[in-house]
């Protein structure tokens, strides 16, 4: 991990995701990159002779202002951080922040089903999940003692979904963690035996791992009456750091699960929760 970016607007929450990414950068000596979003009118950039123009140049000397004050954390001592502010309105347009900057992990942070305050554009933590090709990790907490230890990664074992299974088991190496990797069976339509269960595990670790699971993971099969609580419930049962899932793209977030899992966890569990794009 060499490069990880913080999106901010300046709030308690934004500093969570701050203290965060600056233990992950000391850990694994990367840098930072802090991005803030202004979301103004194009047409006020243009109008040189308007008052929109001189309220779009104090906003942008404002957040420069800002910035000089918000990043005064011992915290960051030591740590190479920049810092750009962009008048982005969307928040797919991070992914062009992230792909000129080659980040390798976002790190954002949420207060809840509300997403992000108004002052960050009115948007929330699920457009960057659904959007973001690299990462992205969901900080509801302050959490000073960070750390990434124990790992629950929910998962369905569906060939098609390799790609991003070995992108999270890859990047959890890294951080020498202990995987769990948590298969929810639902009650009705969905419910499935105990043997057609394990013969898709046997298939999916024959192509992912030549039949042979790394000794950074263990694989749990759980029932629940839902996904988001199954995984929740084994996460606190294990007393792990961190919660991770695999997402969809697509608009609504079609996960491979049933439901808006990945959208679901970052906006209502108190664990970190990190997102992987399918």
């Amino acid at each position: 991990m060499n490069k990880i970016l913080v999106p901010v607007d300046f709030s308690e929450h934004s500093e969570y995701a701050l203290e965060v990414a600056a233990t992950l950068a000391k850990k694994h000596r990367a840098e930072i990159v802090v991005l803030h979003m202004l979301g103004l009118s194009e047409a006020v950039f243009t109008k040189d002779d308007s008052q929109e123009f001189m309220e779009a140049q104090f906003y942008m000397k404002l957040s420069k202002k800002r910035f000089s004050e918000f990043l005064e954390k011992p915290y960051l001592k030591g740590i190479k951080v920049s810092e750009t502010v962009q008048n982005y309105k969307i928040f797919s347009e991070i992914h062009n922040v992230a792909e000129e900057q080659d980040i390798d992990l976002i790190v954002m942070g949420s207060h809840g089903a509300g997403g992000l305050s108004e002052i960050f554009v009115g948007s929330n933590t699920e457009k960057v999940v659904r959007t973001s090709e690299v990462p992205v990790l969901v900080i509801k907490k302050k959490a000073s003692d960070f750390k990434i230890e124990k790992v629950i990664l929910g998962f369905d074992f569906q060939i098609e979904n390799k790609n991003a299974y070995q992108k999270a088991i890859k990047l959890f190496n890294g951080m020498h963690a202990k995987i769990h990797l948590v298969q929810v069976n639902l009650p009705g339509l969905n419910f499935r035996s105990t043997t057609e269960i394990q013969e898709e595990i046997d298939k999916f670790l024959r192509v992912a791992h030549h039949g042979d699971l790394p000794p950074s993971v263990e694989i749990h099969k759980i029932s629940d009456y839902s996904v988001e609580s199954g995984i929740y419930n084994h996460a606190r049962k294990v007393d792990a750091d961190l919660i991770a899932v695999l997402t969809h793209g697509r608009s609504g977030l079609a996960h491979f699960f049933k439901g808006s899992i990945g959208e679901d966890l970052a906006n209502h569990a108190q664990l970190p929760v990190m997102t992987f794009k399918i």
